[in-house]
């Protein structure tokens, strides 16, 4: 057995021992600034170098090579116990590089990238990262290495937004939020593009995340040909919500997509003009169109609905009749399937879990900030949206009878 060169007095010393029982008991931050845990590994990562050093020039004599040491570099160093000071032994040819600590290596393997990382994608800011990390590790970081840190994973993020996506989903849902992000020296308003679907397995996935200037037609319509140029061939069907020319728009990119407008979305509009008094009648009486059991059943309660309230109320019975294809879509499918897609609510679900984790944060300083922090938010957050939808495989073979040339 190979003895250590120092023994363990000499590396824990009494003084030492008796540092860290008193700051054990003091119930003070066991890491961080003036810790004596900190020194301690302060101490062993010189040890451990000095040892490196010396087997490099034990090395060097064995192969006749003639260098000799050259002094220190001194630099602070991250790690989990918080900041410490390093000195790296040099040799004169200046061919020794440390393996424990490399010359331009900041970080002493401490995992902090991942711990900021994580702290970014629960919706913190920047600066309040900075505060948590010397509130909870005592270390100080700028907010410029932090950001640094944080564009690390701008490469996956890229590869992931380009990466290849199936040939045909069962349902694609799309949808947009708005945030403030700072464009072009101001902050406005810049509208945050979602696609979120379900493909041929029942299995839920995020197709692409977007962001544009407004929400409008058009920029959903790069969306789309941005969908077929990874891939996705066909949609059976796309749902969404009534904005204006959406229809046309997804018919050019995907002529043989069913759209099914948001009944949710379209209730809104119905009742915003409505008087208080009259609220809950006018409701119940439009329940009863998209809960009937069949389309024909559906177009008796509209009829029903004109005679009691059309006169009074005539914009609502116009609304539905000129949506009335793309409203009743849904009826044309299995009962358990109808449920899934009569509204946009599976990707305003995701939207909320977004908004959740950010409530706190007011204004990002760029469109790829924004695109960072939700992306990371969305991704620690995956069990919550990427789950297989409950009765598929009932859903799947009436699908199968029905589009025998489209699907399987």
């Amino acid at each position: 057995m190979v003895k250590n060169s120092k023994s363990e007095e000499e590396i824990v010393s009494q003084e030492m021992k008796e540092r860290l029982r008193s700051h054990l008991l003091s119930k003070e931050r066991l890491f961080g600034h003036d810790s004596p845990f900190s020194e301690l590994l302060q101490d062993m990562v010189n040890e451990l170098l000095e040892g490196e050093m010396e087997a490099f020039q034990a090395d060097q004599k064995t192969n006749g090579k003639r260098n000799k040491r050259n002094g220190r570099t001194h630099k602070q160093v991250l790690s989990e116990t918080g900041p410490i000071w390093v000195s790296t032994p040099r040799d004169r040819n200046g061919e020794f590089e440390p393996e424990l600590i490399g010359k331009r290596q900041r970080e002493l393997s401490s995992g902090l990238d991942e711990q900021i990382i994580a702290l970014y994608a629960q919706g913190n800011s920047i600066e309040d990262v900075r505060r948590l990390l010397t509130q909870l590790y005592g270390v100080e970081m700028s907010a410029g290495k932090i950001s640094q840190i944080t564009d690390k994973i701008l490469p996956l993020i890229q590869e992931w937004r380009e990466r290849q996506l199936s040939s045909f989903y069962s349902v694609v849902y799309l949808d947009a939020i708005h945030f403030k992000v700072r464009y072009e020296g101001r902050y406005e308003t810049r509208a945050f593009y979602t696609v979120y679907a379900v493909d041929w397995e029942g299995k839920r996935d995020l197709l692409g995340l977007y962001v544009q200037g407004s929400e409008g037609a058009r920029s959903w319509g790069l969306v789309l040909e941005d969908l077929k140029r990874r891939g996705v061939e066909d949609i059976l069907v796309m749902c969404t919500d009534n904005l204006s020319g959406f229809s046309e728009m997804i018919s050019e990119v995907y002529p043989g997509t069913i759209i099914q407008k948001c009944i949710v979305h379209q209730l809104r509009n119905s009742l915003k003009y409505v008087d208080e008094k009259d609220r809950k009648e006018v409701a119940s009486a439009l329940r009863k169109i998209y809960t009937a059991g069949t389309l024909e059943q559906a177009h008796t309660a509209l009829e029903a609905f004109k005679v009691t309230w059309g006169k009074k109320y005539s914009y609502i019975v116009k609304q539905w009749e000129q949506n009335w294809d793309e409203l009743m879509a849904f009826m044309d499918f299995p009962v358990q399937m109808r449920r899934m897609i009569y509204t946009t609510n599976p990707v305003e679900a995701l939207h909320r879990i977004i908004r959740k984790i950010i409530k706190g944060k007011a204004a990002w300083v760029s469109d790829t900030a924004l695109i960072k922090q939700i992306y990371l938010c969305l991704m620690h957050n995956e069990k919550s949206w990427r789950r297989h939808v409950h009765g598929w495989k009932s859903i799947q073979r009436e699908l199968l009878d029905r589009y025998p040339d489209r699907v399987g």
